[in-house]
Order: structure tokens, then C-alpha cells, then sequence
């Protein structure tokens, strides 16, 4: 299964590189939004206490202002009123009326009937005489807002005679200027805010940008280059201040680094030759520089090994499930160079540059990944077509009838042209090119490049079995295929006996010349040599000697059990699922007491649902999952757990480590490399691997317990041997293994396909 090192970021050149300035800005208006809004918080806090204040201060002044006049006003006015002079009174309260907020005066009579007004006061205001009766009800002066469209206040004071209440005299007073004062001290509290908060903010960024953000850039930047080797290290860029002190221990730290990684190149480069030694990422490197001389490797595949898509708003990445990804991937990131691929992911074409490219992996730049796109007309004519409806079955003979469907080949071969351009294009100023083509997608290639780049050293390495010459005769273009293969200079293959197929259908096909001698096959002039090179797993340490790590998914799954069982694969027809299922089925039928101390778990990724044979055998897996569970299950447990969804390689090394067993049945493999990640992942020497004779991995891994996947009864023996086998005998059976994997690892595995091919020059 592939590796998938997730991430919340995510993305390189163009429109990658604006991505993640975004997700930095969206931080840092965060940090501002918080800060600003802390600052508005308080400072609208004290505003709404100034102007509950000022209100409150207002109201008092308008009300003592008010009482003042009316007291003054009432002693002028009671002797009209008590002599009943009308026009005198209304003289009076016209001489009293338009003061300052005076809005006017009213006299009320002791039954609350209106004696006289000034002039020019609104009837609805005098028309309501209830403050004045209060006023006289209670012999005290009495004050109140009035209910109409402008802020009136309305002040009443008994009038008397000889102590006797004989009416009110009432004060119109303006109120409106009390709420525009209010509305212009938030005014003017709002605007001082909007200017604080700008002022603020404005200070924020420079103290973010220069004093931290700048200095942290320049400390990553410089760890960066020591650590991916392009500086020595350079002091004055880690910056000072307050990070004077970390600056100081990174600068050591870095120092050791390159005096590690010079020791470590040239502990790689004395043990160049030495196969028997343990081959690393770094000696890779030193092998590349000495027998390559630097020059650059071009990676061809369907597969692309970084897919982007979108979630939400968010752009993420991960790592195709895919065993040529898996393998690959450590090579390229050892060597660099460029790899050519279809770019599938649904954000693929947000992340790439104006030529289609970006630096992968995306948290560690090694190598550049060059994206080709596809027209939904070539990927199913192409891809879902003659690659996987007719390539595939017919080379896996897993009992599934190839279809071949002439559009469907003028699609492959129209994309193999794609793509040879694109490489083209790419070789254009390149001297000596060094092209790995990969897999079946693309068997025309090779001569494609070979016959426009001679000079180009291109190697074709074929992940998946190759039949034997009579099955592969069924194939109508079978001499377009092997004529497109011999473009090659070397054709690698899992095993000798795929080679073996190999030059033996080209004898029956093709006019060519075969030399037994050093298996190579001369044809039209260019001569390909036919090789095994079975491939592998990285195996370099930094996994195996971690620390045991409990599995978040069996926890989240609430998987007990005592005894674990795990298979992990695509959702594919040659893997052997169902044979699998039935076995375990058997197995429980001829050891009940595992019951509800065996759980299986199986992690299947659904795999080319564009195909129907894939969506029906889905189902089929489904279905037979669940029968089974029907059949078996008691209370909450049930013998498979079927979880139908990719998983990260980070969320499958724990089950590794977690597995008694781990179940490999394929019924047509050519390596499958889950067996060796499994064996990897052991560094505890201890659980068991039940593999299939119909792998290539089952030459390699001679100490697992090999079945014949169409046998149920094998393996569900197998399973039990597996739950009964004692320690000791676990631990000689993996370390036996690991030594293998650990001795033939990816590393190995591309130093001998590159010296094999460059050496044919």
C-alpha cells in the first residue's frame, strides 16, 4: 500500500505558494480579528458607561432647568388666571414661550380642562392633561416624557389659592438635543475606535513580520537548506533578538547535521561496491553521482505520486494507494529528477505551474512531478479500457476474460503519443537522458522515445505478471505491444519466470534475434535486454525503530480482540479477497473456540470504479462480509471487520505492528509489496505472514507460511498454525524475512536496474 504523509499544507509553485500565503493570512486576520475585537470590547464597554453617564446627567440638568422656570413662570401667571383675564394670560404665556428649549406653556383649570396656551403649541400636546392632573392629584410638581414623534419633556406645578389647588400651570420643554448629544458621543467613540483599531492592527503586522515572523522564515529557510544539504549553514540567517538563544542551538544542531551527512556520503561511498552492505537512501545518492554522473532521471507513469483535491475550501494531498508509487517514491526523493504522470486529482490543475509542474513531496521539495491531463474520453478508452480490461486480466489470468475493443486500443495507443510528446518536449536540451518507463499503461513508449531520442537510456519495468506466449496470444495488437516493449534498453521483470514468458512470446511473435547468453533480444537493430529486478520497500530504519504505537483506528473500532488478523488491499479481483473470506469462514468452522477471540480485519480500498468488473466485485466482497458476520457473530462481535476506504500508511503501521497474522492470498501477484511492508514493520520479530504462492514476494519471503489461495482449507490451516506458533518460532521465521527485505531493499532494487541499464551503453 502506498505511503501517505499527510499534511495541512500543502501545496508548491503558482497557485500552491498563493494557497499557503492565504492560510497565513487567514491566521494572521485571526490573531488581529481577536486582538481588535478584545480592544472593541473594552472600549464600547466605557462608551455605553459615558453615555449612560451623560444621559442620566442631561435628564438631571433638564429637569432642574425645567422646575426653575415653572416656578418662576407659575407666580406671574396665577393672578390672570385667578381674575380670569384670558387675554392677559395669553400674553403672558406667548411673553414666557420660544426661550432656549422652551417650546411653550399651558394652563389647566382644577378639572383638567385646558384654560390657555401659548401660541404655536402643538395640540397634541395639550391635549393630554394627564401630568397636570397628576401634578394636582399628588400637590406636587411632576415631570414626564410625552408620547409623540419629537422628545418633549412635560413639567406640571400645582397652582393655589389660600392652599386650595385651583389648577396647573405645564412647561413644554425640547428634549431631542439629550439623544443627539448620546448619538454623538458614540459617534464620535466609534470613528476614535475605527482609527484605534486601524492603528493597532497597522502595529501588529510590523511587530509580527519583523520581529517574529521574518526571523522564524529566515531560522526555517536556513534549517531547510542544511538539512536538504544545499548550505553549509549560515549563522546570520537564523536571525536575533528573541530568538537569539534557539538561533544559537539550531546553528549547532545544523553544524552536526552536515558534519553527519558528509560522514554518512562518505561512509556511502567507500561501501559503493559492496552489495553485501545496507544500502540507504544516501548511498543511492552516491551511487547516482558515481555511476550516473548526475544526470537526470525521467520517471514515466499512469499513477501520479501526489494527487490534490479539494475538501471544502481547503486543498489537500495525499499518496495514491499503488505498489509502483510505494516503491518509487523513496528512489526519486534519493535521486531527484522528474516524474511524468496523469494528473487525476480533482485539484491537481489549482497547484501546478504555468508549465504544469510542482515540487514534491509538498513538505519536503526533493523532485519535480510534471502533470499530463486526460480527456474523459482517453482515461476510459485508456485506462479503463485496453489497460485494465484487457491488459490487465490477460496478464494476471485470474479468471477474468480479457476485453478488447479496438477503440479502446487507438486510445492507449493515442495517449502513449501524449505522453511521448510531453516527455519529448522535456528531453529537448537534456543530454543522455536516463527514462524509467512504468508498467503496462504504457508499452508503446519506449519506442516511441527511442525512435526520436536514440541517445536516450530508457528502461521499462513491468509491475504486473506476464503470461505465458499462448495466453498472451489472444491479444489482437500483441506484436504492437512487444515491438513498442523492445524500445527498451532493459526490460525489468519481478522473477525469472516473467522473463522467461517474456522471451518466449517475442520468439513466437516477432522476428527478432534472442541471445540465451546474456538474455537479451536484438530487433530492427536496437537491442533490449530482458532482467529480473524483484522490487521492494524502503526498510531504512526510521519506521522500525519507532517506539510502539497504539492504533487509533482499532480503538475508534472497538477491536478487542485477542488474536488480530489483517489483510490490506485494493478492491481487486486478483487479490484474492473472497478466497480469503472463505477461508477464514473455514477456519472458524473447524476451530470454533476462536470465536470471539479472532476478529480479521481488512482494509479494501475501492480500485478502478470506472470498470464494472471491480463495481460487481464491490459488491461481491460486501455481500460475502456480511454472510459470513451473519453466520458468525455474537453480541457486539463479529469475525471481519470490512472497512472499504483508503488509509494512510501512518494509520496501517500500527496494525501492522498490532496483527498476529497478516494475510496475503493474491491469486495473481507480480511481488506484492504489502507482505514486505508487513515484514518491515516487525522489528518486535514477532507475528506471522500467510502468503501466496502466486506472488512474486513468495520467492522472496521463503519463511512465511506459502498457501494456494484457492484452497480454503490451506488457509484456514494456515491461520491456525499461525494463532498456535510459538515465539521462538515467530521470530526465526521474521527475522529470516526482515534480513531479506532489509538486504533487498527499494534502494538496492533501483541501483541495480540503473546500473543494469546504463552499463548497456
Amino acid at each position: 500500500m502506498a505511503r501517505n504523509r499527510r499534511t495541512n499544507q500543502k501545496i508548491q509553485p503558482a497557485s500552491a505558494y498563493f494557497c499557503a500565503q492565504i492560510q497565513n493570512m487567514k491566521q494572521l486576520v485571526a490573531l488581529i480579528g481577536a486582538v481588535v475585537l478584545t480592544v472593541s470590547l473594552v472600549v464600547l464597554g466605557f462608551t455605553y458607561r459615558q453615555a449612560h453617564e451623560q444621559r442620566a446627567s442631561l435628564l438631571d440638568d433638564l429637569q432642574r432647568r425645567t422646575a426653575l422656570l415653572a416656578d418662576s413662570f407659575k407666580e406671574s401667571v396665577r393672578p390672570s388666571y385667578l381674575s380670569n383675564a384670558s387675554a392677559t394670560m395669553q400674553s403672558l404665556l406667548d411673553k414666557f414661550a420660544g426661550r432656549e428649549r422652551l417650546l411653550g406653556l399651558a394652563v389647566y383649570d382644577n378639572k383638567g380642562g385646558l384654560f390657555e396656551t401659548s401660541a404655536g403649541l402643538s395640540q397634541d400636546l395639550t391635549q393630554n392633561a394627564d401630568v397636570a392632573e397628576k401634578a394636582m392629584d399628588s400637590d406636587s410638581a411632576t415631570g414626564d416624557f410625552a408620547s409623540t414623534d419629537q422628545a418633549v419633556y412635560v413639567y406640571a406645578t400645582p397652582l393655589h389659592e389660600d392652599e386650595k389647588i385651583i389648577g396647573a400651570l405645564v412647561v413644554y420643554q425640547r428634549a431631542d438635543y439629550i439623544g443627539q448629544s448620546i448619538n454623538e458621543t458614540w459617534k464620535t467613540s466609534l470613528l476614535r475606535l475605527l482609527i484605534q483599531a486601524l492603528l493597532f492592527s497597522l502595529a501588529v503586522v510590523l511587530i509580527l513580520r519583523w520581529i517574529i515572523y521574518q526571523p522564524i522564515m529566515r531560522m526555517a529557510e536556513a534549517i531547510r537548506q542544511t538539512r536538504t544539504g544545499k548550505s553549509a549553514g549560515n549563522s546570520a540567517m537564523f536571525g536575533h533578538g528573541f530568538f537569539k538563544p534557539i538561533a544559537a542551538e539550531i546553528n549547532k544542531m545544523s553544524h552536526s547535521l552536515i558534519l553527519a551527512r558528509t560522514a554518512a556520503s562518505e561512509e556511502a561511498r567507500m561501501r559503493l561496491e559492496k552489495l553485501d552492505s545496507p544500502w540507504t537512501a544516501e548511498r543511492l545518492k552516491e551511487f547516482f553521482k558515481a555511476y550516473l554522473r548526475d544526470r537526470k532521471i525521467f520517471v514515466v507513469s499512469n499513477r501520479e505520486p501526489y494527487a490534490h483535491k479539494k475538501v471544502k475550501n481547503e486543498i489537500q494531498w495525499d499518496v495514491p494507494a499503488s505498489g509502483m508509487v510505494t516503491a518509487l517514491e523513496p528512489v526519486m526523493e534519493a535521486c531527484g529528477g522528474l516524474w511524468l504522470a496523469h494528473g487525476s486529482g480533482s485539484a491537481d490543475k489549482l497547484t501546478v505551474d504555468k508549465d504544469n509542474k510542482i515540487q514534491v513531496p509538498p513538505d519536503d521539495p526533493k523532485y519535480t512531478l510534471k502533470r499530463v491531463w486526460l480527456t474523459d474520453k482517453e482515461v476510459k478508452g485508456y485506462y479503463v479500457g485496453f489497460a485494465n480490461e484487457a491488459l490487465w486480466p490477460l496478464c494476471h489470468l485470474a479468471h477474468t476474460r480479457p476485453i478488447f475493443r479496438k477503440e479502446d486500443w487507438l486510445e492507449y495507443r493515442k495517449v502513449n503519443g501524449k505522453f511521448a510528446q510531453v516527455l519529448l518536449a522535456e528531453l529537448k536540451d537534456v543530454q543522455r537522458p536516463v527514462v524509467l518507463v512504468q508498467d503496462y499503461h504504457f508499452a508503446l513508449l519506449p519506442a516511441m522515445i527511442k525512435h526520436s531520442r536514440p541517445d536516450a537510456e530508457i528502461g521499462l519495468f513491468w509491475h504486473i505478471p506476464w503470461p505465458n506466449a499462448e495466453s498472451f496470444s489472444i491479444c489482437p495488437w500483441r506484436k504492437d505491444i512487444l515491438e513498442g516493449m523492445l524500445g527498451a534498453d532493459v526490460i525489468g521483470f519481478h522473477t525469472q519466470q516473467y522473463c522467461n514468458n517474456f522471451f518466449e512470446t517475442v520468439g513466437k511473435e516477432i522476428e527478432s534475434l534472442a541471445d540465451l547468453e546474456k538474455f537479451a533480444i536484438t530487433h530492427q537493430g536496437h537491442t533490449a535486454h530482458i532482467k529480473p529486478f524483484p522490487i521492494s520497500v524502503a526498510f531504512n530504519g526510521a519506521e522500525d525503530n519507532a517506539p510502539e504505537a497504539k492504533s487509533e483506528l482499532l480503538e475508534r473500532l472497538d477491536i478487542k480482540p485477542k488474536y488480530l488478523g489483517l489483510g490490506v488491499d485494493r478492491l481487486d479481483y486478483t487479490k484474492g479477497i473472497l478466497e480469503r473470506l472463505r477461508g477464514i469462514e473455514f477456519f472458524f468452522d473447524l476451530h470454533p473456540a476462536y470465536r470471539e477471540q479472532f476478529t480479521f480485519l481488512q482494509i479494501a480500498p475501492p480500485s478502478r470504479e470506472g470498470v464494472e468488473k471491480y463495481r460487481q466485485f464491490n459488491a461481491d466482497v460486501t455481500a460475502e462480509a456480511e454472510r459470513i458476520n451473519r453466520k458468525l457473530e455474537t453480541g457486539s462481535w463479529k469475525p471481519i471487520v470490512l472497512l472499504k476506504e483508503h488509509h494512510t500508511h501512518g494509520e496501517i503501521y500500527p496494525l501492522y505492528r498490532a496483527a498476529n497474522v497478516c494475510l496475503v492470498t493474491s491469486l495473481s501477484d507480480g511481488m506484492n509489496l504489502v507482505a514486505k511492508e508487513f515484514v518491515a514493520a516487525r522489528d518486535d520479530e514477532a507475528g506471522v505472514l500467510v502468503l501466496s504462492q502466486f506472488t512474486g514476494a513468495a520467492r522472496d519471503l521463503k519463511e512465511a507460511l506459502v498457501v494456494n489461495p484457492y484452497s480454503a482449507e490451506e488457509t484456514a490451516e494456515a491461520i491456525y498454525r499461525s494463532l498456535t506458533m510459538p515465539e521462538s518460532e515467530q521470530h526465526r521465521r521474521m527475522k529470516k524475512m526482515r534480513d531479506t527485505v532489509k538486504n533487498y531493499n527499494i534502494y538496492r532494487w533501483a541501483a541495480e536496474f540503473l546500473k543494469a541499464l546504463t552499463s548497456q551503453g
